[in-house]
């Protein structure tokens, strides 16, 4: 049986959607043995995570980060400061933690992980995907914004395959920090800036049709593909759906054609 780390940084908002997101995996993975490691400075509900993890036969491990290294990092609403801990979460694991797949909440897993898992990325930092090819003026834009005049993408940080012993020697606080305090007013999406500025060059590109749909996207995801990436293909080879945007599967106006799908599979969580 295949061992898959799994990595989210969550708070208390986001427990339903980690559940959900949970489920998705352990049922479409279901002969790995599956390890979560929940990254966070103050959960109030990791009793009731652990729990759920129990009774779907996941291990789970809730790890804490002590001191406040992102306080002058720009914060809002739709990105609270979880959002950085990933890029540190190489020096709060155990040591025989090699490799680790990070997720954002707002995913849903349809097929078996185990691909990703299994990419040898001994020579990166990260695997992730690009959306360039959905949005080829935005990926221009932001190599522009952040002088990345050189890179070849700008990698969605949603989903990222983590090479642990290469990144405790390779990424470090002070890096990071500098980087925010000078660069902090050109910042948008913050983490994730943070990431294709200082490590662009250290990813191994997935594709994102496979690893990191863009649910907003399906239309134009059909059309660059000749009609091939339609709602079957993606049921039978996507692996994550990712809810990308303002707009969540979680509420009740939402309303694209893969609601009825997350619905579905948190309905499920919810009565375990």
């Amino acid at each position: 049986m295949d061992k898959i780390n799994l990595l989210f940084s969550i708070d208390d908002h986001f427990v339903n959607q980690l559940k959900t997101l949970l489920y998705s995996i352990k049922v479409n993975s279901p002969d790995c043995y599956l390890h979560a490691f929940i990254l966070q400075k103050k959960l109030h509900r990791q009793a009731e995570i652990q729990a759920f993890c129990q009774k779907i036969k996941i291990a789970c491990t809730i790890l804490t980060l002590k001191k406040d290294k992102f306080h002058h990092a720009p914060q809002t609403k739709r990105y609270p400061e979880t959002i950085y801990y990933r890029l540190l979460a190489q020096n709060y694991l155990p040591a025989e933690v090699k490799k680790i797949i990070y997720l954002d909440a707002d995913i849903l897993c349809v097929n078996n992980i185990q691909s990703l898992y299994q990419m040898d990325i001994s020579d990166y930092l990260y695997a992730a995907a690009s959306h360039s090819q959905l949005t080829n003026f935005t990926n221009v834009v932001n190599k522009v914004r952040l002088k990345m005049y050189e890179a070849e993408e700008y990698y969605n940080s949603g989903v990222l395959l983590i090479n642990v012993p290469q990144a405790q020697k390779e990424i470090t606080v002070n890096d990071l920090q500098k980087f925010i305090v000078e660069n902090r007013n050109n910042l948008i999406l913050p983490d994730q800036d943070i990431l294709n500025s200082l490590y662009g060059g250290r990813i191994y590109s997935i594709p994102d049709q496979v690893y990191n749909y863009d649910a907003r996207k399906s239309l134009v995801y059909e059309m660059i593909s000749g009609g091939s990436w339609d709602l079957n293909w993606v049921i039978e080879h996507t692996v994550f759906l990712h809810f990308c945007g303002r707009d969540k599967p979680w509420k009740k106006d939402y309303r694209s054609k893969f609601a009825l799908l997350y619905k579905h599979y948190s309905h499920l969580a919810a009565k375990i």
